[in-house]
């Protein structure tokens, strides 16, 4: 479907990347960042462990149902207000969470802060649908998104815990207000309307019967669900297995991140010469490589940087060729109603990430790979399924 390219958007990608990644670096580092402190936070608070859990589930959950209601809201009202209202929203609720004493008053600034990322971070991907549609900038642009991205688990607990012991916990939810404000001014300044002039009606139809949305969507499910999977098992393997320190499992987990990010930019490249779904195909078979790897080591070696870490690095190669054209795939069809379709797109993904990848930790066990290899199996064969089945190009 085409719909007319927007005119005013010329920054080059590294601007573009400075303008829109901060709004999705900060919605994940909100969650990580505040690890570090939970354990104290019930005596901070005077209440009970049970309630700081529900400040972690709450945030998890709205960040992204909240993202059905802001995707067609930026569809009727542009891309521009959603970012910036999501935006103040977070800030000032982060920044009232530095001074909140009341258990109850800081759930529901939790609660605010995550519709605000929620917002914020929705527009944003749309935006990024409007801009860069069938350019060649888009691969780009999703491979190192998500690449930036997978720094903030491996970072963010560190930040928070030097910022906890340093300045105490207030010090962590002012650090977030303030660098929001930061991305807030920057983004009055210079975010531009991207939203198509011609907007369709809001309509689910079209999303939930297109077997490309499916697929592709599957795709993204499947990389950004091996990062999750890893995420929960690297510290039990690595840490009490391998007897990494807390320091060195952070620097050998980074070393995952610093994969995509280099394998980011070569990814426009690879997408060029093979296509969308012949990246995305390219991804899964690199998935699949590592899992055969992680399942050689599982069975064979110990637990170590060569057994575990290294079959990753294969994966993280998978994950950047996968997330580049996943996007695209899913959305081709829907510029007129981009606002949407993106926010099914990851709130799909976030569902089945946290249901799926969740339920492979607990039935095989979070000491292991096999948690990883099973859930690379299984999503990765579905998604190579479905491609098979995908009409060729016209």
């Amino acid at each position: 479907m085409s719909y007319p390219k927007i005119q005013r958007w010329t920054y080059s990608v590294p601007a573009a990347l400075l303008l829109m990644a901060p709004f999705d670096i900060l919605a994940s580092l909100a969650m990580d960042i505040y690890l570090p402190i939970v354990p104290v936070m019930p005596e901070a608070l005077g209440t009970s462990p049970a309630v700081i859990q529900l400040t972690l589930s709450l945030y998890m959950l709205v960040l992204g149902a909240g993202q059905i209601v802001f995707g067609p809201i930026s569809d009727l009202v542009g891309r521009r207000p959603v970012v910036i209202a999501g935006t103040a929203l977070f800030a000032a609720s982060s920044l009232l969470l530095a001074a909140s004493s009341s258990a109850p008053l800081f759930v529901a600034l939790r609660l605010l802060q995550a519709i605000g990322a929620s917002a914020a971070m929705v527009a944003t991907f749309a935006t990024v649908r409007d801009v860069y549609a069938g350019r060649p900038e888009s691969s780009t642009i999703y491979s190192l998104l998500g690449s930036i991205l997978s720094f903030v688990p491996a970072l963010g607990p560190i930040a928070g815990a030097v910022i906890a012991d340093r300045f105490g916990w207030r010090a962590i939810f002012l650090t977030i207000g303030l660098l929001s404000v930061a991305a807030l001014l920057n983004a009055g300044m210079r975010w531009h309307e991207t939203r198509p002039a011609a907007t369709a009606k809001i309509a689910l139809r079209p999303i939930l019967t297109s077997f490309p949305f499916w697929v592709y969507t599957a795709g993204f499910s499947a990389a950004m669900g091996t990062f999750f999977v890893f995420f929960s098992t690297a510290p039990r393997i690595l840490i009490d297995k391998a007897g990494f320190s807390s320091t060195g499992f952070s620097l050998v987990f980074a070393t995952v991140a610093l994969v995509m990010i280099v394998t980011a930019r070569f990814a426009k490249r690879f997408v060029m010469r093979c296509g969308i779904a012949g990246s995305l195909s390219g991804g899964m078979a690199m998935l699949l490589l590592g899992a055969m790897l992680l399942a050689f080591g599982e069975l064979f070696l110990q637990p170590s940087l060569l057994s575990f870490v290294a079959p990753m690095w294969i994966i993280a190669i998978g994950i950047v060729l996968a997330t580049a054209v996943t996007a695209n795939g899913a959305l081709d069809a829907f510029g007129d109603m981009a606002g949407t379709a993106v926010a099914f797109y990851s709130c799909v993904q976030s569902v089945i990430v946290s249901i799926a990848g969740t339920l492979f930790v607990f039935l095989l066990g979070g000491d292991s790979a096999w948690p990883l290899v099973g859930y690379i199996c299984v999503t990765a064969l579905t998604t190579l399924s479905g491609l098979w089945f995908l009409p060729e190009p016209s």
